[in-house]
C-alpha cells in the first residue's frame, strides 16, 4: 500500500529488468525457464500455504 508522501515510480517495458523464477523441484533449484510446458502448467497450478505450529 502506497503512503501519501511516496511517488509512484512509473517504468516503461525497456525500462524493465527481465526476473528469472527459480523453484526447487525433486531435490534442487532449476529455472521455470527451462521447464517444458507439463511441468510449467503443473508450477502455475501450485498453492502457496502455510503450516500452522501445533506446539
Amino acid at each position: 500500500m502506497k503512503k501519501p508522501d511516496q511517488q509512484e515510480i512509473g517504468l516503461s517495458d525497456t525500462e524493465r529488468t527481465p526476473c528469472e523464477v527459480w523453484t526447487r523441484v525433486m531435490g534442487y533449484h532449476r529455472p521455470v525457464s527451462a521447464f517444458n510446458n507439463g511441468k510449467r502448467a503443473e508450477h502455475a497450478e501450485r498453492r502457496l500455504f502455510r503450516e500452522i505450529k501445533t506446539h
